[in-house]
């Protein structure tokens, strides 16, 4: 065995827990998914639990690395919030299974979802700073930075994960209305935070 085995089983858990769900996965199709024994896998992480805490830590790392990215290209102000919206509506078409582990660990309770605040808090930090700074400085309306966080947060990660609520809503799970929730998304917050 090598690490790449244990990359394959870490690779094949985020895209199960984060596709089917943690409860939905076991090790045994885990393991027959990637043609090895169960034992093989309890040999990289002990444990369904050791292996939910290294698939919440990918997530969290490969997340921060798209957010970090938009950011890098982002300037100031709206094209900052614009940019982040944008890469996340772009990392739920490219890899869904990434928001699926998010979706996944916040239903989950804790400990995986106090594992998984604690790797993006962070970040979330810095956004609220971010937020803060702007309606502090009169370039977006003044309200709970937070709350903004958390309606911005609630609108992608649903958006980008609830496929049954939104077909029940008379959304279609394309790319092209995709697109459409993101500019409407978009034009969303740009309102609800003052921006002209």
């Amino acid at each position: 065995m090598t690490s790449l085995t244990g990359e394959r089983v870490l690779a094949a858990a985020v895209e199960s827990f984060g596709t089917r769900g943690y409860e939905a996965t076991s090790l045994d199709a885990l393991a027959k998914t990637l043609g090895v024994r169960k034992q093989t896998i309890l040999y990289w992480y002990p444990s369904k639990d050791a292996l939910l805490e290294a698939v919440i830590d990918r997530t969290a790392v490969e997340l921060a690395a798209v957010l970090e990215r938009a950011l890098s290209r982002a300037g100031g102000g709206w094209d900052r919030v614009e940019r982040i919206v944008i890469s996340v509506f772009r990392v739920s078409v490219r890899r869904p299974e990434l928001l699926g582990v998010v979706r996944e660990a916040s239903r989950l309770g804790p400990p995986a979802a106090t594992r998984l605040l604690a790797a993006v808090e962070p970040l979330m930090a810095r956004a609220t700073g971010f937020l803060a700074d702007e309606m502090a400085a009169g370039r977006m309306r003044s309200q709970d930075p937070r709350m903004v966080l958390l309606a911005a947060y609630s609108a992608v990660l649903g958006m980008a994960t609830e496929v049954e609520v939104l077909r029940a809503l008379g959304f279609q799970p394309t790319a092209r209305d995709l697109v459409r929730r993101r500019r409407q998304l978009l034009a969303f917050l740009r309102s609800a935070l003052g921006v002209a």
